[in-house]
């Protein structure tokens, strides 16, 4: 294996990033900022995706497709999105390239093929979906406007880190048309609650649901609710967003609809989204340091089967007794590899499936079949457990659906003894130091006390959780009377 034996105790960041190049997910490509996603790595966000899409539509969301340029002009017509964007943005200036005549095999920028405006490559898709809803809405009877892209977006990152942060990632927005405030704010609120539970029935991780903080919102937004995980380093991770956009896009793009009187409205807007930073949030949550864990319900590869043999004819022999338990778990929805290659000995078949963290490895050879059994081991615990040939594939079945519970459990109880409630500033500092987590502490509201913690500490308050009790008390840094505690945490 080419896997570089480095712990997360040792490097947490450094075992990340071997992880995610050894396990074959993605890697650095040759365009600055960029990543490639590999085969494996996408065969999971596939799986992310497919989840994620029938969630939408089930909730009654249709997808599209808007252009990757934006005009600046379009751009600038939303002033709190064009500003808060701004200082990410990849601008397309010139659309020719010609032979370079001073350098010969060369090319350099036609100068006389610059655009009349310059185009943004979208760092989101807000202006370009709202100019083009203008012609799509007239009345209530078009309302309400529910619709998805699955897209790349570009937003110009100068320290990336695969996943995580990249100049160019993929993901989905939703931008959805209301004729009511009370209909965009329950989209708001369904969309956020949509990725709570594919976070916790897919990922197998645990979300706090929140509110942003006025400074901590989205650009353009009136409200911004999100899903903060937790990762193994007790850094926080903001896995996904919901915005209520108010009428703010709507009056950007005087987008207007006829209400049942006849009479013309702003339309009310929401938008929301997921990206490939979930792929860290899988990673960063439950691998260890032999790589790769995955939950049952996203694992490509749920099962592995190698075999162990001398010759052909173990190996035919195996592969006649196996074939038709092979073909009952496929018939149960479960994705099955047979490894029989050649090339490779069992054990290093071993190390390579543990470090793409297959959930469940079975190993069979001649005496195996002698005595009707097989030796199951768990990706997650590392158990394993000999099991009779006799109703196999559902023995199989269950046992990903408990280690998919089990995975979770382990996942929410990390998260739940990471939640520390703090009354002082000192033991504030303390727990961020030396234990990490979310911090639930008294803030007095203020965005002046926020920007001084975050100077001091560089932890920011990631939400205020929907089922926040009200309680009076004091902030810990500024000693001002609060109502409510709020979850701090250094981040992603």
């Amino acid at each position: 294996m080419a896997f570089e034996k480095v712990t997360r105790k040792q490097d947490y960041s450094k075992w990340y990033n071997n992880l995610v190049e050894d396990a074959d997910l993605a890697q650095h490509s040759s365009v600055r900022g960029c990543m490639v996603i590999k085969p494996y790595g996408y065969a999971i966000w596939e799986k992310m995706q497919s989840e994620l899409d029938r969630r939408f539509k089930e909730t009654g969301h249709e997808n599209a497709y808007f252009p990757l340029f934006v005009p600046k002009s379009l751009f600038e017509a939303e002033e709190k999105n064009a500003e808060g964007f701004a200082k990410e943005c990849a601008v397309v200036t010139h659309y020719r390239l010609e032979t370079d005549p001073d350098r010969p095999g060369k090319l350099r920028v036609d100068p006389n093929a610059k655009l009349e405006e310059e185009l943004n490559v979208r760092p989101t898709s807000d202006d370009i979906i709202w100019n083009t809803y203008k012609g799509w809405i007239q009345s209530y009877r078009d309302l309400p406007l529910l619709i998805n892209q699955w897209a790349n977006v570009v937003r110009w990152e100068m320290r990336t880190r695969l996943f995580l942060r990249t100049a160019e990632f993929l993901w989905q927005e939703g931008h959805t048309a209301h004729a009511t405030k009370a209909e965009a704010q329950e989209e708001t609120d369904k969309m956020v609650r949509v990725y709570e539970e594919f976070s916790r029935n897919i990922l197998a991780v645990p979300t706090i649901m929140g509110r942003k903080t006025e400074s901590e919102r989205f650009a353009g937004a009136d409200d911004t609710l999100c899903i903060e995980g937790l990762m193994q380093d007790g850094k926080a991770l903001q896995m996904g967003t919901s915005h209520f956009l108010g009428q703010n896009f709507a009056k950007a793009f005087d987008v207007k609809f006829a209400n049942k009187e006849g009479k013309l409205e702003h339309v009310w807007a929401t938008s929301w989204g997921v990206s490939t930073r979930l792929m860290g949030a899988l990673i960063m949550s439950h691998s260890d340091d032999e790589g790769l864990v995955l939950p049952p319900n996203l694992a490509p590869i749920q099962v592995v089967i190698v075999p162990i043999y001398k010759g052909l004819e173990q190996l035919d022999a195996i592969s006649q007794k196996i074939d038709p338990i092979i073909q009952n778990l496929k018939a149960k929805g479960i994705s099955v590899k047979f490894d029989n290659r050649d090339t490779h000995k069992p054990g290093f078949k071993f190390a390579e499936w543990e470090l793409k963290g297959v959930p469940v490895r079975i190993a069979i050879g001649n005496r195996d079949i002698e005595n009707g059994t097989v030796e199951v081991a768990r990706r997650d615990t590392k158990e394993k457990q000999i099991l009779e040939f006799t109703d196999l594939e559902n023995k199989i079945a269950n046992l990903l659906i408990a280690m998919q519970d089990e995975m979770y459990l382990k996942a929410l109880n990390f998260r739940d003894n990471h939640i520390t409630l703090v009354n002082t500033w000192d033991e504030f500092q303390d727990v961020l130091e030396n234990k990490g987590g979310f911090i639930s502490a008294h803030w007095d509201g203020t965005a002046e006390t926020e920007d001084k913690i975050k100077e001091a500490t560089k932890a920011t308050i990631r939400c205020i959780p929907f089922d926040n009790p009200h309680e009076a008390g004091v902030c810990v840094f500024s000693g001002k009377p609060s109502t409510e505690r709020v979850l701090f945490a250094k981040a992603y």
